[in-house]
Parts: structure tokens; C-alpha cells; sequence
């Protein structure tokens, strides 16, 4: 297990596959965890965020702001799941989750699909109402919001069909980091991402996507034009980075992330053409310091 302290300074991929489903040898759909100026933000909740944060170090009990990006279930499926079990591990203080809109519907139905364990463990237990503890906050497109010290901005950016889904730019005290989110290729992200000391930004491997595509086995091409339409080439994550002049680019959300017939160099030689400084590919668990 790793440690770390309230004056580290990094971000933590904890889930780097793009997509909801696992297979054998396969990554974690996406969560991350960042930690700036003392301050623990958990950054998408995909399956498998749980036991990440807690591979990092993080008490779960510790838990108190979440941002969902967009409601697609590989970001948001192990929400309920992580608020739960941090409760069981000693979670007694409030949680703030930001998200879009609809975000608390899940959170309903969660809590009553799990109503008779909560309601036994409050009795048997003397937990405090889990329900309470959590509440929750609608992203909206340049609406900063305080996170402590920490300064919070939306972006909404392309990912259709889904409207409301974003980028998100984290400003502390001496370190900015900008997740893209899910998105097909935005050129405005470079302004939003200007000066970063991180981007970390989805990516797609163009010439993996027909062996994907024959692995998973679809009936017809929607996911295919679902891909092409809503996410991003990696040569195209390397123009943001360079355009917004960031001080290291980190490929996340990558398709594919786990075939065996392509490595970090195939990666590496996508982007170099548009991006000549530090780069960081997504593996799960990845600890990149700021």
C-alpha cells in the first residue's frame, strides 16, 4: 500500500480504461484521486475506485468532495458502493459530491435498493444516517466553485449524446490540474487548460480501434461512430497540451488500454508529433507528483 501526507502534491489514475466493462487482463474503468494543498478530491467514481483510493493510502473515512464528470456508468457506477462502504470504515462526517444533473436520482435509488442493510447497521451498529451525511451539488459550465482552498471550474465539453458532461480545472494555492473529461477533440480546451501543471486528457489509439471494435463484437457500428464522435485522438490530447502550454500531459481514459498488441510506444509515437513535453501514460495506480 502507498502512503502519502498532507504536503504531498499529486494526482493518482486509479481506473484508465475507456469503457464500463472488464475482461480478463483488463483495467479499471475510470476514477482518479488528487490531492492538492492537503486537500483529498476524488475525481470520478468508475468500478474499482474503492479499493484504488485505498491502495493510495486514503482512509476511506476521510472521504469529503467527489466530482462526477458525466453520467456514464464506467464514471459514476461505484459511487453508491465507495459513500457505503467509506460509512462502514468510519465515515461520520459530511461529503459533498458535485455532478450533473440527475446525479442525485442515483443516489436515491441507491440508498433504497440498500435500505434494509443501512437502517440494520444505524440500529445494530450506532452508524449515523448514512443519507445525511451526503449532499449534492449541480456542475454547471463556468460556475467556479470552493473546494477548501481549492478553486473548482466547469467546462462543458463535447461528448454526445450526453449535454451535460465537462472538463474540470482544479486552481490551488500553486498547482492547477484540468481533467478533460470525456470528449471528441475541442480546441477551446486549450484555453481552459493554459498553464496547467497537468492535463490529463482521454485518448484514443487510432490504429487499435478496428481490432477493438472485432473484439467486443457489435452487431453494427453505433460504437464505433460513438468513439469517432465523442472521444479524442491521442495526436489531437498532444495539440491541446501543447496549444495550452501545460507543463506535462497525462493520457487517461485510454481506448484501448489493454491490448496486449499495442505498448506505451505505440502511445508515445502517436503523440510525439504534436507534443514534445513530459507525457505520462495511463496505467492504473499511477502516481504522478506536481
Amino acid at each position: 500500500m502507498m502512503k502519502f501526507s498532507n504536503t504531498d502534491n499529486f494526482v493518482a489514475l486509479l481506473g484508465t480504461k475507456g469503457g464500463p466493462a472488464i475482461r480478463t487482463g483488463s483495467t479499471s474503468p475510470t476514477s482518479n484521486l488528487l490531492v492538492i494543498d492537503g486537500r483529498k478530491i476524488v475525481v470520478d467514481c468508475g468500478l474499482g475506485v474503492t479499493r484504488g483510493l485505498v491502495d493510495q493510502g486514503m482512509a476511506l473515512k476521510d472521504l469529503n468532495v467527489i466530482f462526477i464528470t458525466h453520467l456514464h456508468s464506467d464514471h459514476y457506477l461505484e459511487l453508491g458502493p465507495l459513500l457505503h462502504t467509506a460509512w462502514t470504515a468510519g465515515l461520520k462526517t459530511p461529503v459533498s459530491v458535485f455532478g450533473p444533473d440527475g446525479l442525485e436520482e442515483y443516489w436515491t435509488s441507491f440508498l433504497q435498493s440498500m435500505k434494509a442493510d443501512i437502517e440494520l447497521r444505524m440500529e445494530d451498529e450506532g452508524r449515523p444516517d448514512l443519507s445525511k451525511l451526503v449532499t449534492f451539488n449541480i456542475l454547471d459550465s463556468g460556475a467556479g466553485t470552493h473546494v477548501g482552498g481549492i478553486t473548482v471550474t466547469a467546462m462543458r465539453n463535447t461528448h454526445p449524446p450526453l449535454v451535460d458532461t465537462f472538463a474540470l480545472r482544479f486552481s490551488g494555492e500553486s498547482k492547477d490540474v484540468v481533467f478533460s473529461g470525456d470528449t471528441a477533440y475541442l480546441p477551446t480546451l486549450a484555453e481552459f487548460a493554459k498553464d496547467a501543471d497537468l492535463l490529463i486528457h482521454e485518448a484514443m489509439l487510432g490504429e487499435a480501434l478496428d481490432a477493438l471494435f472485432a473484439r467486443i463484437g457489435n452487431t453494427d457500428d453505433r460504437l464505433m461512430k460513438h468513439w469517432l464522435q465523442s472521444h479524442t485522438m491521442a495526436p489531437d490530447a498532444g495539440r491541446i497540451a501543447q496549444r495550452a502550454g501545460v507543463a506535462a500531459l497525462a493520457l487517461n481514459h485510454l481506448i484501448p488500454s489493454d491490448d496486449p498488441g499495442f505498448t506505451d510506444e505505440d502511445w508515445q509515437k502517436a503523440v510525439k508529433p504534436t507534443w514534445d513535453g513530459p507525457l505520462h501514460i495511463g496505467k492504473d495506480g499511477l502516481r504522478i507528483k506536481l
